[in-house]
């Protein structure tokens, strides 16, 4: 897999990913809000400084992961392979590549959050090494609360 460090311009490719990817969570209550980001959400968070990586298999796009630098840590998210692709390795392979950049950029963090309602996203991130540091509820505009783990792997 070739991984490339995106731009503004790649927001279309990001948010086809993105959509293929979430769609699974679509009947989740409340669904993802990722389903309801667009390209110019996208767009405009990448010029803001937010940053992401695409992954390319024979030059097709499929997989994808946004993230932010903090401070001493690396935040990520909306990690996104393609539904065909899934289950061969390609998010831990893009998370790999994001360890390798948070170390290059002095960061010695990376963390993420993840809804409890999914034990399988839970056990992934337990596997390469993440452990819970804490439990939050969010507050959707719905009203709808979200119980998420809050993720983190020491570099």
């Amino acid at each position: 897999m070739k991984i490339k460090l995106a731009t503004a311009n790649d927001a279309p490719i990001i948010h086809d990913v993105m959509i293929k990817a979430f769609l699974e969570y679509k009947n989740e209550i409340p669904p993802s809000s990722a389903l309801e980001e667009t390209v110019p959400t996208i767009t405009a968070a990448l010029e803001k400084g937010e940053k992401a990586l695409i992954g390319y298999m024979q030059d097709e796009p499929v997989a994808m992961v946004r993230f932010q630098l903090e401070d001493h840590r690396l935040y990520f998210f909306r990690l996104s392979v393609i539904p065909e692709r899934q289950g061969q390795g390609i998010a831990k392979e893009l998370l790999r590549f994001l360890e390798t950049y948070a170390k290059q950029n002095k960061l010695s963090t990376i963390q993420c959050k993840v809804r409890m309602s999914l034990p399988k996203n839970l056990a992934f991130y337990q596997s390469i090494g993440y452990d819970v540091y804490q439990e939050e509820v969010l507050q959707k505009p719905s009203g709808i609360d979200i119980r998420v783990a809050c993720m983190e792997k020491y570099l």
